[in-house]
């Protein structure tokens, strides 16, 4: 007779950071866990393929960028076709290692089993692994939870080919600095990996079907950078859609818009989103379907329609962040467990990490207005401050939206320097329903960028003492 397979109170189906949550969230319960990845270490696309690296050539970009306004020529010198990728990201080995080896130690701390292979669901309680030799292993789970992660979108018209036409996965893996890119798309990936590059010398063309870059952000906010963009010699075409993306066999691709231009490069970049890995998986026999944009459905816990199911991450689709995915495997486990629960955030801020950095929290202007019918916004440029003109970061803005009287902040958005560590004054001000004047009565430390809390909220005060006197 056949052994019953081994049986968990929590399986965790990747290892990227939701998946690291949920299961740390259960083990420190008391819970069983298992934690199954196709990688020998956890961490996910998130420290192997995402993040991680791409923000450590963003520091080299940005460090060489700052380098280059200083050193009146002398480094441009020194980068160009002939520069390799790799020695760009001489820090990546270390970080990563740094990295692994602290999610390691946490999930063994915590009593976690891990297992490297494929899984497929066999029935909604049985999963069956594969691992790398071959061999297959059934596991049951009272709770299962879905952490798979995603991967880059590829159009089937287009020839991707990871060596002339990447995706943003092999865009890491370039030997060398091309003269030219043309990046498809303008969402977060698209422009984080368009600045880079224009950073290190390359010249850029951004092309997008949308108006703008990045429509969830404040639309103020999104002019300035695409205007800083092309002022540091980036291009960016709006409101087209590529009709032919090839490389000509020798050294050129070429992309073939609507309307008729062509656009040459050494390189193209497709960043046109990224799709839920759920192939292989057989979300079917356990009940489940994606929904028609191939991501798993959930509701506000992060449970699927299967009752023990629950998916987290970018399995589930937007804002798929590393933050947010983090804060659903943990929210997914607490449900899971029976414990009591506040409302799902709608305070998580969204970090850019374009150079410059842009983040926001919140509610954008438009936003406010459509919720409020009115709001007060107040602003503060980074040439008004003593630190912006000393780091030379002089157009960066800090925009504040509040309430129609200009007593609550309700959203923040940041471009600039330090944006993505700024946007955590204005979350907690949001979170404890402070009032705007708190960045005027307390004290910042000078000369901080930090102070641009201050003078923007100073201005909402200026525009709320002549809408009560016009009153």
């Amino acid at each position: 007779m056949n052994a019953l397979p081994p049986r968990y109170d929590f399986l965790v189906l990747g290892a990227g950071p939701a998946g690291q949550k949920s299961a740390i969230q259960a083990a420190r319960a008391g819970r069983k866990v298992l934690l199954v990845d196709r990688e020998a270490r956890a961490g996910g696309e998130c420290v192997h393929r995402g993040t991680i690296p791409s923000k450590t050539l963003r520091e080299s970009a940005l460090y060489l960028a700052g380098l280059k306004q200083r050193s009146v020529g002398f480094v441009p010198n020194g980068l160009g076709p002939q520069t390799k990728v790799e020695s760009l990201m001489k820090r990546l080995h270390h970080v990563l290692i740094a990295h692994e080896g602290y999610i390691g130690r946490q999930l063994d701390r915590v009593g976690i089993e891990r297992r490297r292979g494929r899984a497929r669901f066999v029935d909604p309680h049985t999963v069956e692994i594969t691992a790398v030799g071959g061999a297959k292993e059934l596991v049951q789970a009272d709770v299962i939870v879905v952490a798979t992660g995603s991967r880059p979108r590829t159009p089937p018209e287009i020839p991707v080919d990871h060596e002339h036409i990447l995706d943003s996965d092999s865009i890491l893996s370039l030997i060398y600095l091309p003269e030219s890119l043309v990046v498809l798309g303008a969402g977060v990936i698209a422009c984080e990996f368009a600045t880079i590059f224009q950073a290190l010398g390359v010249k850029v063309t951004m092309v997008d079907r949308g108006a703008r870059p990045l429509a969830f952000l404040d639309q103020e906010i999104t002019d300035l950078f695409v205007q800083q963009f092309e002022r540091m010699g980036g291009r960016f075409v709006a409101g087209q859609k590529h009709e032919a993306v090839e490389h000509d066999g020798l050294s050129s691709c070429h992309v073939r818009l609507a309307s008729g231009e062509v656009l040459s490069a050494e390189k193209v970049l497709v960043a046109l989103g990224r799709t839920a890995c759920l192939s292989g998986l057989d979300v079917q026999n356990a009940g489940l379907a994606p929904t028609d944009r191939g991501f798993l459905q959930v509701d506000a816990n992060c449970r699927t329609s299967v009752e023990h199911i629950y998916g987290a991450g970018d399995v589930i689709g937007p804002p798929a962040l590393a933050a947010s995915s983090m804060e659903q495997g943990r929210r997914a486990t607490r449900h899971a467990l029976g414990v009591p629960l506040g409302p799902a955030q709608d305070t998580i801020p969204a970090g850019i990490y374009t150079i410059p950095e842009m983040s926001c929290v919140g509610l954008t202007e438009a936003d406010a207005i459509k919720r409020f019918g009115s709001a007060l916004v107040g602003r503060a440029r980074f040439d008004e401050l003593a630190r912006g003109q000393i780091n030379g970061e002089t157009e960066g803005l800090v925009k504040l939206i509040c309430d129609p009287a200009g007593e609550r902040l309700v959203g923040a958005q940041i471009l600039g320097e330090g944006a993505t560590e700024l946007i955590h004054l204005a979350q907690m001000a949001i979170v404890g329903n402070l009032p705007i004047t708190t960045f005027v009565e307390n004290v910042f430390n000078f000369p901080t960028l930090a102070e641009a809390y201050r003078v923007a909220a100073l201005d909402v005060l200026e525009q709320r003492a002549r809408v009560r006197l016009a009153s």
